[in-house]
């Protein structure tokens, strides 16, 4: 019993897959197809056979009209005799007006009387033959001057054959078709369900916490292959966001443990030993100032997501580059110069980039804030310290750069260090948290460019690649 419940349930499965189904509906095409077709081979053979009895028929009644024109009723009926002595399928027949039979080699089973001039199809059965065997013939019926009426046809049986011949082909060619259809419909249901089947497998394991595993490829190329490669590289992507957002736990936890505790101590420093207006003042102030870079650390935080996802709310305008990267430079001038490293301009002239003004800024003034912090050359390096804050049109982009002379960034580490809170200085002894790469970054897929991190040779050269005049390259997001 538990067996036959077993095998009721595989075939209910197999019979409920998407893949028998589609088999059963082109099977059930394929035989009504094959039904026509035999259908009208079969149609259009007996129609062939019967033109080609007509016309021996035909021929042998002319023949006989010649000899009927040439010696009368006594010739015709000499030539029917001899010929029907001779003819294994043919019928001759002469009946007088009586419906008494004068000659012939055939005996009709329907009233000759009854029979008009014409073609006519009649059972009949051979004279040495019993009543009850019956044939089929095709007869043409005429009416004589003398009131007698001659019947010339022939046997049907040779048709009557090829019939049951066709038919026969007919049905084991329909038995064929449903025994070979059905075992492809059941081949490729296995197939499927195997496929399917294995998907499924490995899905329940990731879903139970197997992380690393991945869906079966059988390197076929075909669409469950490709339906598992896309499945693989999506799994492949949210494991590395994963890593990345375990990483980002970390590095947050570590960057904001540190202001935090900064802020708590600063607070419990105040309460236990100000005792002055002026000293409860300064703690106050250390910890405004604690909290202004806690803020900064979420609002970077919150326009990179913005940014990245394509809600940060930005209002495009034709910016002049050289007007521009001047305000910026002007502002910066005095840091650099403090800093000893000069801030030099490099604009094209005539260069204009659609983008948001502010954003714009932004990005720029992060990227010569890493500058002044890391772009200190090397005490072996003989290079001279300076900035070059740049903008030149290739292509159908234009490059916005900001280099410097310091140490750089090996090439290994230079995709790594545009992420969220990544830092070269393990140590994490220079100012800042790790986002100002990571905000560059996500401006520029704002605005439908990129950043690019070059060798300077030495030093860094960031570049932040804009479309040219192109809103419909922008992402322009009001909401």
């Amino acid at each position: 019993m538990g067996a036959e419940r077993s095998l009721a349930a595989a075939a209910g499965r197999v019979f409920r897959t998407t893949a028998f189904k589609l088999s059963a509906v082109y099977l059930l095409i394929f035989i009504v197809f094959a039904v026509f077709v035999l259908g009208y081979l079969a149609w259009n053979t007996r129609r062939l056979l019967d033109a080609q009895i007509t016309e021996t028929i035909t021929s042998e009644i002319s023949s006989l009209a010649d000899q009927y024109n040439q010696g009368g009723v006594r010739r015709l009926i000499t030539v029917m005799e001899r010929r029907g002595r001779q003819s294994g399928s043919f019928i001759y027949l002469l009946v007088d007006p009586k419906g008494d039979s004068v000659t012939g080699n055939a005996i009709l089973r329907v009233p000759a009387l009854d029979q008009r001039p014409g073609w006519i199809e009649a059972r009949f059965n051979w004279p040495d033959e019993p009543e009850d065997i019956r044939h089929e013939a095709k007869l043409r019926v005429f009416l004589l001057p003398s009131g007698l009426r001659l019947f010339v046809g022939r046997d049907l049986e040779e048709r009557a054959r090829l019939g049951e011949v066709i038919r026969r082909a007919r049905g084991w060619s329909l038995f064929m078709v449903l025994l070979l259809g059905g075992f492809g419909a059941w081949f490729v249901t296995k197939r499927v369900l195997g496929r399917v089947d294995a998907i499924a497998a490995s899905s329940a394991r990731i879903m139970e916490g197997h992380l690393t595993e991945r869906l079966p490829v059988s390197n076929t190329n075909d669409e469950f292959d490709r339906l598992a490669l896309h499945l693989n590289q999506m799994l492949d992507r949210m494991g590395e966001l994963m890593a990345g957002l375990r990483a980002l736990s970390d590095n947050v936890a570590h960057d904001l443990r540190t202001p935090l505790t900064r802020l708590r101590s600063g607070a419990e420093e105040s309460l236990r030993r100000a005792t002055t207006l002026e000293e409860g003042r300064e703690g106050l102030e250390r910890a405004i100032e604690e909290s202004d870079h806690l803020i900064r650390i979420f609002d970077a935080l919150l326009m990179i997501a913005r940014a990245e996802t394509g809600n940060l709310a930005t209002s495009l305008q034709d910016i002049t580059l050289d007007e521009a990267l001047s305000s910026i430079a002007e502002l910066y001038e005095p840091l650099a110069e403090e800093a000893g490293m000069p801030l030099k301009l490099a604009v094209e002239p005539g260069l204009s980039v659609q983008a948001n003004r502010e954003l714009l800024g932004r990005a720029l003034s992060n990227l010569i804030d890493n500058a002044l912090k890391y772009g200190h050359p090397a005490p072996e390096s003989e290079a001279r310290p300076e900035i070059v804050l740049a903008a030149t049109r290739v292509g159908a982009t234009i490059e916005l750069s900001v280099s410097d002379r310091g140490p750089g960034v090996p090439e290994a580490d230079r995709e790594r260090v545009i992420e969220r809170f990544v830092r070269l200085d393990q140590s994490r002894a220079k100012p800042g948290f790790g986002l100002g790469l990571s905000l560059v970054a996500a401006i520029a897929k704002q605005h439908g460019g990129q950043i690019r991190l070059e060798d300077n040779a030495p030093g860094l050269r960031v570049v932040l690649v804009m479309p040219i005049g192109n809103v419909n390259d922008c992402k322009d997001v009001t909401a």
